[in-house]
């Protein structure tokens, strides 16, 4: 399954247990590695370095707890327990590049 990064932006997140989460407001891409490291709920606007760990660590969430993604994003609880560890970790949800046309 692939999805485009474009089709990400506004999504619900739902855990696996049903719970809501908010909607996909940022990516935090990895370009070295090419990969999303992390899915936020909030813009990454922050006006000191204090304020964007509290976003990142209490408003986001790693991108190796997806499950899912097409019409929602399914979150697990925890990271996945078949992923390697962080170089190694295959994409949870293959993405396709956003090109404009």
């Amino acid at each position: 399954m692939t999805v485009r990064i474009s089709k990400l932006f506004g999504m619900d997140i739902y855990t696996t247990e049903g719970d809501y989460k908010g909607k996909v407001f940022d990516l935090v891409i990895n370009l070295e590695k090419g990969k999303i490291e992390t899915v936020t709920t909030e813009p990454l606007k922050a006006r000191s370095k204090q304020e964007a760990k509290k976003i990142i660590s209490e408003k986001s969430i790693p991108y190796n707890r997806v499950r899912a993604a097409k019409d929602i994003l399914v979150v697990g609880q925890t990271m996945r327990s078949d992923a390697r560890e962080e170089e190694d970790a295959p994409p949870a949800a293959p993405v396709r590049p956003y090109r404009r046309l």
